[in-house]
């Protein structure tokens, strides 16, 4: 009785010695930017000031690889959401973006429209944003090399919600230590990052984004992961289960000025 009580308590000790023995690795952090959008008009203010201001004074600024993502149209979901990636190098350079931004005046005047927008004519509705850190067992962003059609590419962001801190942490575990990470390399998922939320409305949770040429291609590679003998193998281990209590699933596509 006393060892079923203790397994649990060492396993999550062993996570947050883990944790805090890896956090002064070299791991990237990313900001995801959500716009929301009511309509056409706005979505065209957001791309023009993102594809001739924003970006390009990211890229002043040293910060390459940014992608920029819309949703998949379908006959159930609005295409009302435009996602920016922004990865940072440490936490230092994420505090001091505003302020470079708005030292910066060839972005003011490149974006003039959208940064003195009224209250009448408002770029969005709202932006909602993400802090994350990359996993150890994938510390820098790997732009994807998939080819093809931009139109036809799914880039798949995931959300993994846990019931509880613990179980959270489970989760991670399950992904680095686990050999999740491995196994979505081994099938080729093309991952962009696998990341911890360290501020967001939705915590705990996780995130991580694949990539795939087309709908064809990606709907083949999760039936190969749900039948991997190695999936099936973690996936029935008891420390493992019942660590997601929420998944959101988003299927996007690259704009034609996304860095991927």
């Amino acid at each position: 009785m006393k060892n079923k009580i203790l397994m649990p308590f060492l396993f999550l000790l062993t996570l947050v010695v883990t944790s805090t023995f890896s956090y002064g690795q070299d791991k990237e952090f990313y900001q995801l930017k959500t716009y929301t959008l009511k309509n056409g008009d706005q979505e065209k203010m957001v791309d023009a000031y993102l594809e001739n201001a924003y970006i390009p004074a990211l890229k002043r600024m040293g910060i390459e690889n940014v992608g920029v993502f819309k949703v998949r149209p379908n006959n159930f979901t609005l295409s009302d959401k435009i996602y920016v990636l922004i990865p940072f190098k440490s936490l230092t350079a994420f505090e001091q973006l505003e302020s470079k931004l708005a030292a910066d005046k060839t972005h003011l005047a490149a974006g003039a429209d959208y940064i003195n927008a009224t209250h009448t004519n408002t770029p969005y509705e709202r932006i909602s944003s993400v802090l994350l850190r990359a996993f150890p067992d994938m510390p820098k962003m790997k732009p994807t090399d998939v080819e093809g059609s931009r139109a036809d590419r799914v880039y798949e962001l995931r959300s993994y919600e846990g019931p509880t801190e613990a179980m959270y942490h489970r989760k991670v575990n399950m992904f680095n230590e686990g050999g999740e990470v491995k196994l979505f390399n081994d099938l080729g998922f093309n991952a962009v990052f696998y990341a911890e939320v360290i501020s967001g409305d939705h915590m705990p949770n996780l995130m991580y984004m694949t990539t795939f040429p087309n709908m064809e291609k990606r709907d083949a590679l999760w039936k190969d992961f749900g039948s991997a003998p190695k999936w099936k193998e973690i996936s029935s281990m008891d420390i493992y289960k019942n660590t997601v209590s929420h998944a959101d699933i988003n299927l996007l596509y690259p704009t034609e000025y996304s860095d991927y």
